[in-house]
């Protein structure tokens, strides 16, 4: 059974910093691309962040390029998502996805359960 589980969320001011991490159990990690997404209140799915099966490329939306770094390390089953000078339209439920091929597709074939982000004074 595929299980994504997503922590390191939480409460920060503006300007400030987080890091979450995303532990996959299930399946061959390293044969997979890997995502963050969110969704904000009230709003769609945006996706943020996306990971090859080897970690060697990665990319990002306009809208947290620079901002945002994701990663992964293929011995820990792990995707982390670095994530800098924070803005109050960053506050949402983030969620690591596996996409069903080795690069990024833009599909998921799982989710997690998601960790909430708020970025408040």
């Amino acid at each position: 059974e595929v299980q994504l589980v997503e922590s390191g969320g939480g409460l920060v001011q503006p300007g400030g910093s987080l890091r979450l991490s995303c532990v996959a159990s299930g399946f061959t990690f390293s044969n997979y691309a890997m995502s963050w997404v969110r969704q904000a209140p009230g709003k769609g799915v945006e996706w943020i962040a996306a990971i090859g099966a080897s970690g060697s490329r990665s990319k990002s939306p306009d809208s947290v390029k620079g901002r945002f770094t994701i990663s992964r390390d293929n011995a820990k089953n792990t995707i982390y998502l670095q994530m800098n000078s924070l803005k109050p339209d960053d506050t949402a439920v983030y969620y690591c996805a596996k996409d069903p091929l080795t690069y990024y597709s833009g599909s998921y074939t799982n989710w997690g359960q998601g960790t909430q982000v708020t970025v408040s004074s």
